[in-house]
């Protein structure tokens, strides 16, 4: 098992930028240290660090974490990966050991990679085995137990993510030696791999200071990654959901452990709420919104939520912990270019799906209905320009509740000023992912982000619609990278898994905490502009849960885990169709789901998708590691 378990060293200190009153870099050639040179001096030390921090992800050669060309949301039913489509095996009914797609074999994605995962494992594990040789003077000897700290935070944050993919893991605190027999590793049950990734997050939370450089891990991303992992094992997937043969226990915890698990998740999410490792809070008000909501209202609200993922320079007070892109050097973003539209020279990549769209609420938070002036009719909208002028809510498009407006570019949305080459078809700059007609329904102009448009019309949206949440209006991707922060954990998602696990708490007869679970949800909803949910019944606080936790952090790569979780991919997993907007000269409206423009077809491949399995060339290598179920 060379490829799982090789070293990396000259490869990750290649790179390092390290200052030091003596610098050991300048004595020799970067493409060739070895190991004493990295541990001797804290200084090298710390940047080689830096580098597993950098290889997280699973990919080393493209983003890093969540923030990538092709997202992982796109694995899912809320995003469509325009380029590379067929990379999403697990949509496909095709993935396999020899076929992992996105979460393998491509530099575009790969962010569960199982070889780069391992590897970065074992650069941690050799930072634990010799840090405490490392000389330091008196000055140096607390960074020296922050940089432990770090490594175990990666270390748990790595085999968390092992383990929400694969299940039960090989389990390693010592570094491999090279030549060393792995023909009797075996994976350990979930329950021993959660174990194993707990003790590390105690020992990061035990090392890491109270205070630390923005940007390195903190007390309170190791316990929000706590509460994650908990919510995750306590799950129905990993508790009696999976009716597939595991008499290892790879996948599934043993019968009675759901409501401890549970207990846990809330009792971890719970310290993090009462301040035990910092002072976090929801950006903007969590007061009651006003009613009714006006169109000035709803703005100030998106441009709220909009602007969490639009951070520069010191965080707000709801990101715990997330990854900071520099101009040059280290771990690069460009996500202006990556996700905006082929009308501003971007690559217009992952774009938001229709039944998506749809499930952002109305601004007064009652339900999106397609067909509310047809009922009956869910692929067609016609509105004339009289009708909008005294009914605005004619359009698909108008009085949605401000988290729509921060996530989703639609036509007609206000963004950037165009480049000189397109400002002549929108002098409005305004999306234009529809085409506009004369009143007799002969073309008058493609837009200008359609597959019809002037410009590189191969890289405009599929689906009718852009994704705005990680774009940054001031960057103009054609030309510069991004610089605005990938949030990995925030106080939103601590207050959601809190409610989670006390609504589950009260599905299971647990009632107690019902209420305190609904009161953490209405304050994200009121944080976005909407008022409070009110209800008794478990199963319905249950479904407005999962509701929030698909619109708060759409795209942002938690859909791959709730849907495979909750085990609802059969429900959610179905054909991508575009939608298609004519725009009249006489203001009239026409929007169609076009059910003959079939973009992605999707197939559900059964139980055993829910994992995925151990590579093929991993088993070939130690046939006696124990595969998946179904596989």
């Amino acid at each position: 098992m060379k490829t799982l378990f090789k070293y990396l060293y000259a490869l990750a200190v290649l790179l390092l930028m390290v200052t030091s009153c003596e610098n050991p870099l300048d004595q020799q050639s970067v493409d060739t240290f070895p190991q004493d040179v990295v541990f001797s001096d804290i200084a090298v030390t710390k940047a080689f660090l830096g580098k597993c921090y950098d290889r997280m992800g699973g990919n080393t050669n493209s983003g890093i974490l969540g923030m990538r060309e092709d997202l992982l949301s796109s694995a899912t039913d809320q995003t469509l990966c325009i380029h590379r489509p067929a990379n999403y095996v697990n949509l496909k009914g095709t993935q396999s050991p020899d076929q992992l797609g996105w979460f393998a074999n491509t530099g575009y994605g790969g962010f569960l990679r199982y070889n780069d995962l391992y590897a970065d494992i074992q650069n941690v594990n050799v930072v634990l085995a010799n840090i405490d040789a490392v000389p330091t003077t008196t000055q140096q000897d607390a960074l020296k137990i922050q940089l432990k700290g770090e490594a175990y935070f990666i270390r748990a944050f790595i085999y968390t993510n092992l383990l929400m993919g694969h299940g039960g893991q090989i389990l390693a605190s010592e570094p491999w030696i090279l030549g060393e027999d792995f023909l009797t590793v075996k994976r350990s049950t979930i329950a021993a791999t959660k174990d194993f990734i707990l003790a590390d997050i105690d020992k990061a939370i035990t090392n890491i200071p109270a205070s630390i450089e923005q940007g390195r891990a903190s007390r309170a991303a190791a316990a929000a990654l706590k509460a994650r992992l908990l919510m995750f094992c306590a799950s129905t997937l990993t508790n009696g959901g999976n009716t597939l043969p595991d008499p290892e226990n790879l996948v599934s915890f043993p019968a009675g452990s759901q409501t401890a698990l549970l207990q846990n998740a809330r009792d971890a999410a719970l310290a993090i709420m009462n301040g035990t490792y910092g002072t976090f809070s929801l950006a903007g008000t969590t007061a009651d919104p006003p009613s009714p909501m006006t169109d000035a209202t709803v703005k100030i609200y998106a441009d709220n939520f909009f602007n969490i993922f639009n951070q520069h320079g010191k965080w707000n007070s709801e990101t715990i912990w997330g990854i900071q892109f520099p101009l040059t050097g280290g771990n690069q973003s460009r996500a202006n270019i990556w996700f905006g539209p082929n009308g501003f020279h971007n690559w217009g990549n992952n774009n938001p799906t229709e039944p998506a769209v749809r499930s952002f609420e109305l601004m007064d938070g009652t339900p999106f209905v397609w067909d509310a002036y047809n009922p009956g009719e869910q692929y067609l909208r016609t509105a004339t320009a009289a009708e909008l002028a005294s009914d605005p809510f004619k359009s698909p498009y108008y009085g949605r509740e401000p988290r729509f407006y921060a996530t989703v570019l639609y036509h007609g949305a206000p963004w950037q000023e165009r480049p000189v080459d397109a400002v002549k078809y929108d002098p409005l700059n305004q999306v234009q992912t529809g085409n506009f007609y004369n009143d007799d329904g002969t073309v008058k102009a493609y837009g200008i982000d359609t597959r019809n448009s002037a410009i590189e019309n191969w890289n405009a949206t599929k689906t009718g619609y852009y994704i705005k949440k990680f774009l940054d209006p001031a960057t103009v991707g054609q030309y510069y990278y991004n610089t605005n922060t990938w949030v990995e954990f925030r106080y939103a998602e601590v207050l959601l898994i809190y409610a989670e696990a006390c609504i589950e708490l009260a599905v299971l007869g647990q009632t107690a905490d019902l209420q305190n679970g609904i009161d953490a949800l209405n304050l994200v909803r009121n944080r976005a502009g909407l008022p409070d949910r009110v209800t008794a019944d478990p199963l319905q606080a249950r479904a407005w849960l999962r509701h929030e936790r698909e619109i708060e952090f759409f795209a942002e790569g938690h859909r791959w885990f709730d849907i495979r979780r909750w085990m609802i991919c059969d429900q959610v997993v179905q054909n991508v169709y575009g939608m298609k907007i004519k725009q009249f000269a006489n203001g009239n409206m026409e929007w169609k789901l076009d059910l003959t423009d079939n973009e992605d077809t999707r197939s559900w491949g059964g139980e055993k998708i829910y994992w995925l399995p151990i590579p093929r060339d991993e088993i070939n290598k130690a046939p006696q590691i124990l595969q998946n179920p179904g596989y």
